[in-house]
């Protein structure tokens, strides 16, 4: 994420990297910890591939702590109104070349919410959508091939 830009978060998604971050540094840690200094009582930690997992995992975790923690400095939870353009934090209603309807999200990742497809704004299929209005037609380039969709609804989500 570049410079001062912020991530755009619901309350809940908010709410539960507050939980995981708090989770990960307390019971977490401790938890892999203990699993490093069982594996350093089996001998030789050059051979120990126990040892090896619980320090990977253990950099993994730190990862994770650390990508929260910089979302968590960098957020804005605001409430979204009903808007006559897709901007994030919007639910797109697209129609694509075949006649079916899907409904995108235009968030980031951590706003995951089940029942929606998710894009994020700097995808290219988000980058497309931001600014269009009901009826525009968006095409996008995407790994497997061009793609366009016709909007036929937005609404804010409404958490």
């Amino acid at each position: 994420m570049a410079g001062d830009e912020k991530t755009w978060l619901t309350p809940s998604a908010h709410q539960k990297l507050v939980e995981e971050l708090s989770q990960l540094k307390t019971v977490g840690r401790i938890a892999i910890e203990k699993r490093i200094a069982e594996a350093r009582d089996h001998g030789d930690l050059r051979e120990n591939a126990e040892y090896d997992t619980a320090k990977n995992d253990q950099g993994l975790m730190e990862a994770r702590i650390r990508q929260i923690s910089h979302t968590l400095e960098n957020f804005e939870i605001s409430n979204v109104q009903d808007s006559e353009q897709i901007r994030v934090g919007t639910i797109a209603t697209l129609l694509d070349e075949s006649g079916d309807e899907v409904e995108f999200f235009i968030a980031s990742a951590e706003n995951k919410v089940p029942g929606f497809v998710l894009t994020s704004p700097g995808s290219p299929l988000g980058q497309a959508l931001l600014g269009a209005v009901l009826g525009d037609v968006v095409t996008y380039e995407a790994p497997l091939g061009t793609f366009t969709y016709t909007v036929t609804g937005i609404r804010a989500y409404d958490n």
